[in-house]
């Protein structure tokens, strides 16, 4: 069994690794927050008449298709940046299920 004593010495701040300029983004979080918050801003235009609700046809579903987009935008340009080769992250090659 191994200890953290093993691990060595910590190495000084200038010596390490710099930190990503982002973190990774949860697309389920963003699109549901950007969804959640379309919904609310379309609710404020009915509340407030603004819109009225029979033609609000168009503006009901902006938050869905709008939502949906970024959600799609976003998982293409994290695969981009991320420059994957295509597999799932996580999945190993020599994971024991698939040396079988």
């Amino acid at each position: 069994m191994s200890t953290y004593d093993d691990l060595g010495p910590e190495l000084p701040r200038e010596a390490r690794p710099a930190d990503p300029p982002w973190h990774p983004v949860n697309v389920g979080h963003l699109v549901m927050g950007v969804a959640f918050l379309g919904l609310a801003a379309v609710w404020a235009l009915l509340a407030s008449d603004t819109v009225q609700l029979e033609n609000a046809r168009w503006l009901l579903p902006m938050p869905w298709l709008v939502a949906g987009a970024l959600g799609l935008a976003t998982t293409v340009l994290r695969g981009r940046r991320r420059g994957r080769s295509g597999r799932m992250a996580g999945w190993h090659q020599d994971s024991p299920s698939s040396q079988g």
